[in-house]
This record gives structure tokens, C-alpha cells and sequence, in this order.
């Protein structure tokens, strides 16, 4: 296996990944965010990549996420992490606190949410957006790193840049979520499209603005979060690479067929009717399947 680590605000290198260098890796949906490093931490071999990249250059609704899966896709990732900023709807979810997302309401809309479109269309199952079995390694990860984790949490996803209005932040709250952020959503959907077990990391940096009795969440208050976060994330990381270093067990292994198999019963285009511009752009994405029916 190789781990995918997307990082986003305030993670821009991962200092622990050893031998690293930097590879540009193209895809045929446009350009990733950034070049991609390559390294290992401890035994595990690893490939991070900056969502916004480095120097935090693109913002939520510029990122083409579809060019980052499909570039982890093709650098030979299995699994990915997503480490990611996020608001929270709930006074016991305070700034600092760690959440491992297990559901997600998508308000983005601005942004292409598939790899499926003309010439090979294909419907998969978005009930459980993230891995289990990646997040119990990551679980262990934190006990082990003394990062406590929430367990579960949902996770709302709108399209930005600019934050929730009050408005929005008490009808989110409203509707259950326990979260805000602005990339969760496509990258979700893509990496299960892909195939890549798929875990999140999401890091409490504000109250967003529900709460009235404080001023409304600013750039400068997030920022303040972020680099203690940070430093947590890359120890978090670092346990991961310890634990999926040890992970040839039998659960391991059957984790991994529901996510890495997603596209068995998936494509709903006849191969008769497939087009060629369609399969040439899915040749890693969906390379696995359309090989199958050849």
C-alpha cells in the first residue's frame, strides 16, 4: 500500500516524510494543486500534496480536485487522509479538538463532482463517505500519539471562500452538522470513485459565528489554531505510518475490498457504447475495471 496525505490550511510540507522529493506527476483532467512529494515515513511509503498549494496560492472553489485523485490515483496511492480546517456547531467540539468525519452534507456547487461524465457513466454508493477500517487505524494513532480523536461527526461542506452567515450557521446547526469547512466535498466523492480508502481529519480552528456572544470568526482567529494543529497533525501522521506499517492482518484485508471495489457493479455504459475520449481520461481511475472487460 502507499498513503495519501492531503493537507490543508497551514499544511503545506510534511517535515517527517523522509527521502522526499518532488515529483510533478500530469493528469487529463488539468493540473493538481501542486507537485507531489514522495518519501517514506519509518516503512510506509508516502505521497503528500498540498490541496491549496504551497504558499496556499488556490483557493476552495479553484482547486481541481478531480486533477489531485486522479494524480494520487496515478502516483500509486491506495489510501488517502485528508487533514483539513473546519468551524464547529458544538460547544464541546472547542478549537483544537481533532474529529474523524464520518458523513458529510455537500452545499458546494460550483465545483465538477465526478469522473463519470460524457461517454462512460457510472453510480456509486456515497451512503459511507470515509472508510471505517482507515479510521480505526487512525484511532489507534492518536492513542498512541496522545491526539485524542472524536469519533464520528458530520461534516457540512459549502463552496466559499467567504464564511457561513449567521443565518446559515444556525440552520446548519439546525440540521445536525457538527462541522463546517470548504473541501471535503468533491474530494470525497472522487477518491471513492477512484477507489482509494478515504479517512478525514477534521481540526477545529473556530465557532464559526452561532455563537453571538463573540465576534464573528476572522482570518486572524484561525490562523492562531492552525500551527498548533499542525504540529499535532504531522505527529498524528507519523503514528499512522507506525500503525499501517504493521496492518498485513487479516481485518486490513478485508477492509480493503469494499473501497478498492466500488466500480464492480458501478458502470452503467454498455463497453459497446463507451467513448474513447471518456476511457482514455479513466485509464487510472477506472483502469482496474475497464481492464476487467476487455
Amino acid at each position: 500500500m502507499r498513503l495519501g496525505l492531503i493537507g490543508g490550511s497551514g499544511l503545506y510540507a510534511m517535515e517527517a516524510v523522509e527521502d522526499a522529493h518532488w515529483e510533478s506527476v500530469s493528469s487529463p483532467f488539468g493540473e493538481p494543486s501542486d507537485q507531489l512529494l514522495f518519501g517514506r515515513i519509518g516503512k510506509t511509503e508516502v505521497v503528500f500534496l498540498p490541496r491549496h498549494g504551497r504558499g496556499h496560492r488556490l483557493s476552495p472553489s479553484a482547486i481541481n480536485y478531480r486533477a489531485n485523485i486522479d494524480a494520487m490515483k496515478r502516483a500509486g496511492v491506495t489510501d488517502i487522509v485528508s487533514l483539513s480546517a473546519c468551524g464547529s456547531f458544538r460547544e464541546d467540539l472547542s478549537p483544537g479538538t481533532f474529529i474523524l468525519v464520518d458523513q458529510v452534507i455537500d452545499m458546494t456547487r460550483e465545483r465538477p463532482r465526478t469522473f463519470f461524465e460524457s461517454g462512460l457513466v457510472a453510480h456509486i454508493s456515497m451512503a459511507h463517505p470515509v472508510c471505517g477500517c482507515l479510521g480505526r487505524y487512525l484511532t489507534r494513532a492518536g492513542e498512541k500519539a496522545d491526539i485524542p480523536l472524536v469519533q464520528g461527526g458530520t461534516y457540512l461542506a459549502i463552496e466559499g471562500p467567504q464564511f457561513s452567515t449567521l443565518a446559515e450557521s444556525h440552520l446548519f446547526r439546525g440540521w445536525g452538522a457538527d462541522v463546517i469547512g470548504m473541501t471535503k466535498m468533491p474530494e470525497a466523492r472522487l477518491a471513492r470513485e477512484a477507489e482509494i480508502r478515504y479517512a478525514t481529519v477534521a481540526m477545529v480552528t473556530d465557532y464559526d459565528c452561532w455563537r453571538e456572544d463573540e465576534d464573528a470568526v476572522q482570518v486572524t482567529d484561525v490562523l492562531s489554531v492552525l500551527k498548533d494543529n499542525a504540529a499535532k497533525a504531522q505527529d498524528l501522521v507519523v503514528a499512522l505510518a507506525g500503525e499501517i506499517a504493521v496492518a498485513d492482518t487479516p481485518e486490513w484485508a478485508a477492509c480493503s475490498r469494499p473501497c478498492h471495489r466500488v466500480l464492480d457493479q458501478a458502470l452503467i455504459t454498455p463497453p459497446e457504447a463507451r467513448g474513447p475520449d471518456a476511457l482514455a481520461k479513466l485509464d487510472a481511475v477506472a483502469g482496474r475495471v475497464l481492464g476487467e472487460g476487455e
